[in-house]
């Protein structure tokens, strides 16, 4: 039998006890994530101890960054794994701090060659925007991706690895754009050869995580919502062509 709180508290009082706002309250009890205790009979929300505890957790776990639906889904599990939930956040703050220190790096290299010229050095200008903006990209694109997700790839995504990885797209991308050119036929040996090497950087990319195969598909499928700034780095030939040499491969 359930017990009736000992002491209840009406919405104000109890922002003001807990520190946060009637406004998080009320968005808190709309996604289901901290439901009152009780409501009078005017229907005014009532909060009690235990919910006071459940929204101490919320608090702690949107400090260290975790999104309002992962928290819920987290809060309702029976034991909540928080070491595990710092260890991919932690993960993930890493990722990032990698990520801010790619570009200190490139705006410190500009900054020399500044000192270096009495003119502007527009080549390593260049250099230090592409660099940003291709952490913007890696930002924007991240959303796609739960935070698990995003940890594993960043466990992966060594600077060794993300620099042989973007040789060998550029590389591949390159050679397929020739033989589009060149009017090669998908069902040929050369483009099965082609196929199979992009098979294999997707599969170096994914982990073989069926989960992240299926945000990558996704995140392709949205485009007309992607940022203006960002473009599929392959013509719609390239897709298809490949889309091609890749449905003969699996049919042999």
């Amino acid at each position: 039998m359930a017990t009736t709180p000992t002491f209840l508290f009406h919405t104000h009082e109890f922002a003001q006890r807990a520190g946060v706002t009637v406004r998080a309250l009320h968005h808190y009890d709309r996604l289901g994530l901290l439901k009152p205790s009780r409501y009078t009979d005017a229907g005014y929300r009532l909060y009690g101890e235990r919910d006071f505890a459940r929204l101490q957790q919320i608090v702690v776990l949107k400090f260290i960054g975790l999104p309002l639906k992962e928290i819920k889904r987290l809060l309702e599990q029976k034991q909540l794994d928080l070491p595990g939930m710092l260890r991919v956040q932690r993960e993930i703050v890493v990722e990032k701090r990698r990520h801010l220190e790619t570009v200190i790096q490139a705006i410190e290299r500009a900054e020399e060659a500044m000192r270096r010229r009495d003119e502007p050095d527009w080549e390593t200008l260049k250099q230090m925007i592409e660099v940003i903006n291709m952490q913007n990209d890696m930002e924007w694109v991240k959303k796609y991706y739960t935070e698990e997700q995003l940890a594993e790839l960043a466990q992966r995504g060594t600077p060794d690895v993300l620099e042989r990885g973007q040789r060998d797209w550029a590389d591949l991308l390159s050679e397929v754009e020739k033989a589009v050119a060149n009017g090669v036929d998908p069902q040929s040996e050369k483009a099965r050869s082609l196929a199979a090497r992009w098979t294999t950087l997707i599969e170096a990319f994914t982990g073989g995580n069926p989960g992240i195969m299926e945000n990558l598909t996704r995140l392709y499928a949205d485009q007309p919502n992607w940022p203006s700034s960002f473009s599929k780095p392959y013509s719609d030939e390239v897709g298809e062509f490949l889309r091609q040499a890749a449905a003969v491969g699996k049919e042999e």
